[in-house]
């Protein structure tokens, strides 16, 4: 086992308890923010069901970016469609036997990833040449464009232009799995492409691409607009209520 290896093990090791670790936590936050208005996007939906099918229009399609502007919304789409498919695709890596739907998805995630460039490419220059969107750029908005184009185009070399040895790095994420560590390929591509990943995975939590599970806590987005039929308070200013009473 080469000490390459074993640093990579733990480098994802790491990764994941601070990505798995840190979602939950920013989680937790958001769920205990007091939301003490009713603060609906109008129009809203009167009913729950109604709010979860907003909701679903706003994750999958992106309903609000496309009334607002059609480019963005092809570039945002295109990348997180395309990133889906490839994320999708890449759990032939932590499943054996392989899921017979991961297996039906290999083609579409193969082109996903180009996909999932052109959009990436499509926001990057669209901070960079629009005035009003650059100057409210800041470095970090580049530089997590950068880091996503860097694993998907290190991650479109592997599979198109220089092939690497998938099944050892198969063996080498199972081995991760089960506590049972394995020789990772020594490939420069590889190499690159996990310790990208890896970093993703580390500053996930920390950075604006918490907007992922953000827009599940958004109040604009999950409350039912209902303020005339239903008295809306929270549980702390019930509380509050209640001892002066």
């Amino acid at each position: 086992m080469s000490a390459l290896s074993i640093t990579y093990a733990g480098l994802f090791y790491i990764a994941t308890i601070l990505l798995v670790g840190g979602l939950a936590y920013k989680c937790w936050l958001y769920y205990k923010v007091p939301a003490p208005l009713k603060i609906p996007t109008t129009p809203a939906p009167i009913t729950r069901s109604g709010v979860s099918y907003r909701l679903f229009k706003e994750v999958v399609f992106f309903e609000s970016l496309f009334k607002s502007n059609k480019w963005i919304w092809l570039f945002g789409w295109l990348f997180h469609f395309g990133l889906l498919l490839v994320l999708l695709r890449h759990l032939r890596y932590f499943t054996e036997p392989v899921w017979f739907w991961v297996n039906w998805i290999q083609p579409l995630g193969k082109y996903a990833s180009l996909m999932m460039i052109i959009g990436l490419s499509g926001l990057l220059l669209r901070r960079i040449v629009v005035d009003r969107v650059r100057y409210i750029s800041s470095p970090s908005d580049h530089l997590m464009l950068l880091l996503l184009l860097a694993i998907g185009v290190t991650g479109v070399l592997m599979t198109f232009f220089y092939p690497v040895d998938v099944v050892s790095m198969k063996i080498f994420f199972l081995g991760l799995m089960r506590f049972d560590l394995q020789p990772l390929p020594m490939d420069l591509l590889i190499l690159v492409h996990l310790a990208l990943v890896a970093l993703l995975m580390i500053i996930f939590p920390f950075s604006k691409l918490l907007h992922a599970p953000g827009v599940f806590f958004s109040p604009t987005r999950n409350q039912v607009d209902n303020p005339r039929e239903k008295r809306h308070i929270t549980a702390w200013a019930l509380k509050l209520e209640q001892q002066k009473s």
